[in-house]
C-alpha cells in the first residue's frame, strides 16, 4: 500500500499521516524545479499526484480503522506551536467530511495533470503553480487552527492569478485581475471575522486561541456572533459563488486553461462551503440562526439565477460556469437549513459537483482543442466524429440534472428532503424555488446536447477530428468512476459524513 511505503520513506508515525498531504506536493514542486523539458515535468507531476491519490485512498481506510476505536471529533490530530505569543499552532486533524474532500482533491489534481499532458508553454512553471494551489487546498482541509487555515486558504487562491494571467486565453488579464481582487476583498472581510472569533475565544475566562475545537467549547456572546457571522460567512461564501458576488467565477472559468478550470471549480470553490460549515456555522451557531433567512434568500437566488444564466449562454465554459453558480448555491442553501439531512446533502453535493464540473471542463477543453471554438451554435453532429467525448458529455449532463444512478441525484435528494424538514412557510417557499432549478438544469443540459452533439456535422473541417488519447481517457475515467460510484453505492460515504455531522448538530440544536 502506498501509505505504508511513504511512511517508511519519511519515517513518520501514524499520527503524522496528514502532514504528508502538505509535504508530498512541496517535494514534488522541488523536484519539478530541477526538471528539464515537458517530458520530465509531466512525469514528475504525474508521480507526485499518484502518490497523493494513494495517500488519500489509504487515508479513507485508515480513517475507518481509527474511527472504530476513537470517538474524538477529529482523528490523526497533531499540534505544534507556531507563534506562541498569539497562541498560533500548526494544528491538524480530520473527520469524515475532510477525508472525503481530500480524496476529491487528489482525484481532480491527478486528472488535471493528465488533461494537461501536452502543455507546451512553460510546462514546468505551470505544473508548479498547480501543485502550489493543491498544497494550499490540502493544508486548508486538514487545518483545525483558524490562522493556519487562513494561511493555506491564501496559498490556494494566489496561484490562480498566475495560472489565468499567464496560461489563460481571451481577456485573461482582466479575468485574472477581477478574480484576484474579488477574492482578496473577500479574504479581508474573512480576516476581520476570524479575528473577531479569536478575540472572543476567551469569553469563558480562558486564553485566546485560534484552535477550532477549543473555541467550540466557548460560549461566544450573542452580540459578537451576530456581528462576526455575516463577515465570516461572506468571506468564505464569495469563493463558493455566493450571489451577487459570483461574477468573478464565469469570467475566470472562461479565460482559464482546462486543468485550471477543473481545479478552480472542482476543488478550489469547495473551500468556500467547507469554510462556511467548519468555521462560521460551527463556531457561531447563534449567529447562523439569526442570519439564516437573509443568506437563504441570496443562496436561493443564486440557484435560480445560475440556472437561467446557463440557458442564455452560447460559450460552453460560460454554460458550465453558471451551472456551477447554481449547484454551489444549492450547497450554501442546504447548509443554511441547519439540519442533519440537508447538511449531508450539502457535503455530497460538494463532492458530486467537484467531480462533475471537473469532468465537464475536461471535456470542454478536449472539444475546444479539436474544433477551436466553444460556441455551441458553430458546433453540431459531434457525436458522429468524436463519439467517446460526446457520450461522456451526455453522461456528465445526466448526472448534473440529477438522474438516479449518478452522484447528483443522491446529493440533491438529501438537500431537498432536509430542506422540507424545516417548518415554516418561508423555508418551504425557498425550497420550492430551489427545487425548480432542476427543471431549468434539464433544459440547458438537453439544449447543449441537442445543438452540439446531435444532427448533421455543421463544419466539414470537423469530419477528421483527432481521436481521444490515452491520457485524455485516463483523466476522464478518473472523474467518471466516482460520479457513478457515488450514485450506485453512496451509503459508505454518506455514513462517514453523517457520523461527522453529530458535533455540528449538537452545537445548533
Amino acid at each position: 500500500m502506498t501509505f505504508f511505503v511513504i511512511s517508511k520513506v519519511f519515517r513518520i508515525k501514524n499520527m503524522d499521516i496528514l502532514s504528508l498531504f502538505v509535504t508530498v506536493p512541496v517535494l514534488t514542486i522541488l523536484a519539478l524545479v530541477f526538471t528539464k523539458g515537458l517530458k520530465q515535468a509531466r512525469i514528475v507531476s504525474m508521480v507526485g499526484s499518484l502518490i497523493q491519490l494513494g495517500m488519500a485512498i489509504n487515508l479513507v481506510f485508515a480513517y475507518f480503522k481509527e474511527r472504530a476505536i476513537n470517538d474524538s471529533i477529529m482523528v490523526f490530530t497533531k499540534n505544534v506551536v507556531w507563534f506562541e505569543q498569539f497562541n498560533i499552532h500548526y494544528a491538524i486533524g480530520v473527520d469524515g467530511i475532510s477525508v472525503a474532500l481530500l480524496l476529491l482533491t487528489a482525484i481532480v489534481v491527478l486528472a488535471g495533470v493528465f488533461i494537461s499532458w501536452k502543455m507546451t508553454d512553460l510546462p514546468k512553471e505551470f505544473f508548479i503553480s498547480l501543485l502550489v494551489l493543491s498544497t494550499g487546498v490540502y493544508g486548508f482541509f486538514i487545518s483545525i487552527d483558524l490562522f493556519t487555515m487562513f494561511v493555506f486558504y491564501e496559498i490556494a487562491v494566489i496561484p490562480m492569478y498566475l495560472l489565468i494571467g499567464i496560461w489563460g486565453t481571451g481577456p485573461k488579464e482582466y479575468s485574472a485581475m477581477k478574480l484576484t481582487l474579488m477574492l482578496m476583498g473577500a479574504s479581508a472581510v474573512l480576516l476581520v471575522g476570524v479575528l473577531g472569533i479569536y478575540f472572543n475565544s476567551n469569553a469563558d475566562g480562558g486564553a485566546l486561541t485560534f484552535n477550532i475545537l477549543e473555541i467550540a467549547q466557548v460560549n461566544i456572546p450573542f452580540e459578537a456572533q451576530k456581528l462576526f457571522f455575516p463577515l465570516t460567512f461572506i468571506g468564505f461564501a464569495v469563493l463558493g459563488a455566493l450571489f451577487p458576488f459570483h461574477t468573478w467565477s464565469p469570467d475566470g472559468h472562461a479565460s482559464a486553461p482546462t486543468a485550471v478550470s477543473m481545479l478552480h471549480a472542482g476543488v478550489l470553490m469547495k473551500l468556500g462551503g467547507y469554510g462556511v460549515f467548519r468555521v462560521a456555522m460551527y463556531l457561531l451557531p447563534e449567529g447562523a440562526m439569526h442570519w439564516d433567512w437573509f443568506f437563504i434568500i441570496l443562496a436561493a437566488t443564486g440557484v435560480i439565477y445560475g440556472a437561467f444564466g446557463a440557458i442564455k449562454q452560447k460559450d460552453l465554459k460560460y454554460i458550465n460556469a453558471y451551472s456551477s453558480v447554481s449547484h454551489l448555491g444549492m450547497v450554501l442553501f442546504a447548509l443554511l437549513m441547519l439540519n442533519k439531512t440537508a447538511w449531508n446533502g450539502a457535503i455530497l453535493q460538494s463532492l458530486s459537483h467537484g467531480f462533475m464540473t471537473a469532468l465537464f471542463f475536461a471535456l470542454i477543453g478536449m472539444i475546444y482543442g479539436r474544433t477551436h471554438t466553444r460556441d455551441i451554435t458553430k458546433l453540431g453532429g459531434l457525436l458522429k466524429v468524436i463519439p467517446f467525448i460526446s457520450a461522456i458529455y451526455v453522461i456528465a449532463g445526466l448526472a448534473s440534472l440529477g438522474l438516479p444512478g449518478f452522484s447528483g441525484f443522491i446529493a440533491e435528494m438529501n438537500i431537498f428532503v432536509g430542506a422540507f424538514q424545516n417548518e415554516g412557510m418561508f423555508y418551504r417557499i425557498a425550497t420550492i424555488i430551489s427545487v425548480s432549478a432542476i427543471v431549468v438544469t434539464a433544459v440547458y443540459i438537453l439544449r447543449v446536447v441537442g445543438i452540439m452533439l446531435m444532427g448533421p456535422v455543421k463544419n466539414e473541417a470537423f469530419l477528421n477530428l483527432p481521436t481521444v488519447t490515452w491520457y485524455e481517457k485516463t483523466g476522464i475515467l478518473l472523474l467518471l468512476i466516482p460520479i457513478v460510484a457515488m450514485g450506485v453505492a453512496p451509503l459508505w460515504l454518506s455514513d462517514m459524513i453523517l457520523d461527522s455531522l453529530q458535533p455540528f448538530i449538537q452545537r445548533v440544536l
